[in-house]
């Protein structure tokens, strides 16, 4: 499972999202679309969005931080998530 976070050194659900996929134990890459123009604009090609967090899972786009779609995502992706909210 291939999954990048785009976030922000001050967003809180940028956190929220990273802390989730770290306690299940899924690698993930963080890109800094404050101190990197082009990775900013990348995720905004990508989302259609300036707001963070942008995850992207196996090419998917979830905008924001929602954990019942990236359990979704997960699942259909043969990875089990247990709600941690």
């Amino acid at each position: 499972m291939h999954v990048t976070i785009y976030t922000t050194p001050t967003c809180p659900y940028c956190k929220l999202a990273k802390d989730f996929f770290k306690e299940k134990g899924i690698a993930f890459s963080e890109i800094d679309v404050a101190s990197d123009p082009a990775a900013a604009n990348e995720m905004v090609k990508k989302s259609g969005q300036m707001g963070v967090p942008v995850i992207e899972v196996n090419s998917q786009i979830v905008v924001g931080w929602n954990q019942a779609a990236l359990q979704e995502i997960m699942e259909k992706n043969g990875k089990k998530a247990k709600a941690t909210a």
